[in-house]
């Protein structure tokens, strides 16, 4: 059931699957007045006018911004911090910025410490969204029982996380607050590293003899369709999380080894055993 606007204007910066979605939400359940987009593609922001997404837009972040009670940030992370620095002397007092960005960690408290006193940022990771990235995807439903991420630290205002808390629950988000530095560990893990893999597995065909692509069955596709995602986002969030992933590479290639060792042996049985390790871990996900 829609409730009452709780903003006033709302400003989405970077109009594409995930920021057009998070619009289209904020308008089915009238959460807010009028909604303003910023992008680099003004053909793009103007479909998005035209179909409803958004009510006006601008090539300017900050003109954007002006006025605007709520902020998303929802352009690939590594554009983040000159993003703010750009539109930071237009905010206006009690503000609240957040993002739909895939890292937080050090780059939480970067933002959190470069906004004028009075606008608060708080880090938001819905765990949503597809390997397309424009507004022809994009669909107020989205992000229905979708886990959010929120990261918030100590020195997050407490009205700013409420309201962040509050929106993401009535747009259908189950949100769960975690550490900046713990989102990071985690989906490093269960994120990052999977879309590395299928890079790599698709440029390891390609190595070989990129015709070879044409006799993929369904398991090949469904194990690289994430290697379709927007490759100026992944090298972002693959540079800011690098750390993590470095150490998760280490382990991944021990794994290989071990696989390796196995193979050169013709060890069948301990081959079947790390199968099934694997295939019994992945029993947990529904």
């Amino acid at each position: 059931m829609a409730i009452s606007p709780v903003i006033n204007k709302a400003a989405i910066i970077g109009v594409g699957l995930l920021g057009a979605s998070f619009s289209l939400a904020l308008k089915e359940m009238n959460l807010c007045r009028t909604i303003s987009g910023f992008g680099r593609s003004e053909k793009n922001l103007n479909r998005a006018k035209e179909r409803g997404i958004i009510d006006d837009y601008s090539l300017e972040a900050a003109d954007a911004c002006k006025d605007a009670d709520f902020v998303l940030l929802s352009t690939p992370v590594g554009a983040f911090s000159s993003l703010v620095n750009t539109i930071r002397g237009d905010l206006k007092k009690g503000a609240v910025i957040t993002d739909v960005g895939s890292v937080k960690g050090r780059l939480v408290y970067d933002l959190e410490s470069s906004l004028p006193k009075g606008v608060s940022y708080i880090g938001a990771h819905p765990i949503a969204g597809s390997d397309k990235s424009g507004i022809d995807d994009a669909r107020p439903n989205l992000f229905n029982g979708a886990r959010c991420i929120i990261t918030p630290t100590e020195n997050s205002d407490q009205d700013a996380l409420n309201k962040v808390e509050s929106i993401w629950t009535v747009i259908g988000a189950k949100v769960e607050l975690m550490n900046p530095y713990k989102h990071d560990e985690i989906y490093a893990v269960v994120s990052h590293l999977p879309h590395i893999i299928a890079y790599a597995l698709v440029n390891t065909v390609g190595d070989i003899d990129y015709k070879y692509i044409d006799y993929s069955g369904q398991g090949f596709k469904d194990s690289t369709r994430i290697a379709l995602s927007s490759p100026e986002m992944w090298r972002d969030i693959s540079i800011f999380n690098r750390d993590n992933l470095m150490k998760l590479l280490g382990s991944l290639k021990e794994n290989l080894q071990e696989i390796e060792r196995l193979l050169q042996t013709g060890d069948a049985s301990g081959l079947e055993n790390i199968f099934l390790r694997a295939q019994e871990l992945r029993k947990r996900l529904k």
